[in-house]
């Protein structure tokens, strides 16, 4: 028994001699410099990912004018990939650490944190992917000192010193896709809030592109989206940014008039009747007259077709 007791107290000797070989700094700093290894370590339970977070990226991303509103937290952004097997199961759901807003309904940036102790260039990569599936052009990686940047637009990495202000990073998108001044206020409008029916990064990525081509003046744009990803959803939020902001083309401060066609009358009854219900009487569906006073039109490609029985619209 006393041998036992003899090994037990040289290992917690040795273990405390150890310890005292590492040079701890300040709280406020939870590096560990070990000599022999010639490296910055640290006790991972002096300090973690979510502690880098709370301590220190937040109050970055509040001292460069960012605001809760602005700021999605530990956003989950995709449901895992499905995988086909013995059994069907889903991968890993992708969550970025921050989303950044301009708008409520238009990310601008993804922020990768990680712990104190690590690096940040190596969450840059991740950061990087989830920009390029959100369609974000700004990517940073973090350890709550250190800040890496990357530029789609520029294609430059670059370690900052602070976060930039929402309205520079605007401002460079705004300059390298020509977004003219009159467009800025139909691309930037709230979506509606449908309950139970938020837009998915994939749609929210269709209707801010659809709207910004549509402000531009082009006549003609093709959407190819896959059976049941939500086609009626992003028409009815594109038709919303753009009635409620009253755009049309001749740049009058008039509501538009907006035709929503499909090849059966259940697929144009179904979308009138339920989620294009805040349209409220500005719905009209076309059965051989359309009414002008009307600006939202719902019609089957027969109802307005040119025939033997009937003149067209």
């Amino acid at each position: 028994m006393k041998t036992i007791h003899l090994i037990l107290l040289l290992s917690v000797l040795l273990t405390l001699n150890s310890v005292s070989a590492m040079t701890i700094e300040s709280e406020s700093d939870s590096n560990v410099i070990i000599p022999e290894l010639n490296h910055p370590a640290t006790f991972r339970l002096m300090i973690t990912e979510a502690d880098t977070c709370r301590r220190y990226v937040l109050p970055k991303l509040y001292d460069a004018g960012w605001t809760d509103d602005q700021i999605s937290e530990q956003k989950t952004f995709t449901d895992g990939r499905i995988i086909v097997g013995p059994t069907i199961r889903r991968g890993r759901q992708k969550r970025a650490d921050y989303i950044l807003r301009y708008r409520r309904d238009f990310p601008i940036a993804v922020v990768e944190a990680k712990a104190a102790y690590i690096h940040p260039s190596e969450g840059l990569q991740q950061a990087k992917e989830y920009a390029r599936i959100l369609d974000l052009n700004f990517a940073y990686a973090t350890n709550g000192h250190r800040i890496i940047e990357y530029n789609f637009i520029t294609g430059q990495e670059t370690e900052v010193d602070t976060f930039p202000r929402p309205e520079e990073l605007w401002l460079q998108i705004k300059q390298s896709e020509s977004i003219p001044e009159e467009s800025e206020t139909h691309l930037l409008a709230p979506t509606y809030p449908v309950p139970g029916k938020s837009p998915r990064y994939y749609q929210t990525i269709a209707i801010n592109r659809a709207v910004q081509e549509i402000t531009r003046g082009n006549p003609r744009i093709l959407l190819t989206m896959a059976t049941g990803t939500g086609k009626t959803l992003v028409a009815f939020h594109i038709c919303w940014k753009l009635w409620s902001t009253r755009w049309n083309r001749r740049g009058e401060y008039r509501k538009p008039r907006i035709l929503y066609l499909a090849d059966r009358k259940i697929l144009v009854d179904d979308p009138k009747d339920k989620i294009f219900t805040p349209f409220g009487d500005a719905r009209w569906k076309i059965q051989g007259e359309a009414i002008k006073s009307r600006e939202m039109y719902f019609a089957t490609y027969q109802a307005i077709a040119k025939d033997e029985r009937r003149p067209g619209l």
